[in-house]
């Protein structure tokens, strides 16, 4: 098995317990999919590793299809091992990029948090070891209370600098506010609190999709 390529990824969405009641975990998911999220990430910090290993077997299913998106697990590589596939997102303050990738392989997906220019230019000096990185948070997010905002100026930056390996802006990034985010050279995001409070999170991820293509 070989890593899927990102390159044509637009849309990253994010299945987080601080948004999604554990009852409406796999309907939601099934929203993500069918909306066309090009990756779902698994999110659930507060949770035990119990509670986290169970949630993520309620979903499983869902992506046995060929045509499903890689499913990301946050920050527990035990977790993510333990099954085939999966990948994992790390934070500047968890598992260095080369161990993670060490005990990763050279199969499964890993990208890492950046909140800086510096931090941008050390993802892009490890490139051969991670498939995309984020930036953020763009603006100011409850799902990140205790990050300060980057602003669209650093967008620009790590946007003039070409990373050889996809980027996904993040943080505050809304339907309504994404175009802004576009004109600041983003090509790819996330979106979490806006498209899983939608009435109908598929429309929602259309919508956006729609706005990232048309730019």
């Amino acid at each position: 098995m070989t890593r899927p390529n990102l390159s044509s990824a637009r849309f990253y969405a994010i299945l987080d317990t601080g948004y999604v009641a554990t009852g409406q975990w796999p309907e939601t998911c099934r929203q993500l999919i069918a909306g066309g999220a090009d990756l779902i990430q698994l999110r659930a910090k507060k949770e035990s590793p119990e509670r986290r290993r169970e949630l993520l077997e309620r979903i499983l299913p869902l992506f046995e299809p060929a045509e499903a998106p890689p499913l990301i697990i946050n920050d527990d590589i035990d977790l993510c091992l333990a099954y085939p596939g999966l990948g994992l997102h790390v934070g500047q303050d968890d598992l260095p990029v080369p161990e993670a990738r060490e005990r990763l392989g050279p199969d499964r997906i890993l990208g890492l948090s950046t909140h800086s220019l510096e931090q941008a230019r050390g993802a892009i000096e490890q490139a051969n070891l991670l498939d995309y990185f984020a930036v953020g948070p763009v603006f100011a997010t409850p799902t990140k209370p205790d990050y300060q905002a980057v602003g669209l100026e650093l967008v620009r930056a790590v946007a003039a600098l070409n990373p050889p390996l996809p980027f996904f802006c993040i943080g505050g990034i809304k339907r309504t506010n994404l175009s802004t985010v576009i004109q600041a050279a983003a090509r790819r995001v996330v979106i979490v609190s806006d498209i899983l409070q939608a009435p109908t999170p598929a429309d929602a991820i259309q919508t956006c999709r729609r706005i990232l293509t048309d730019a």
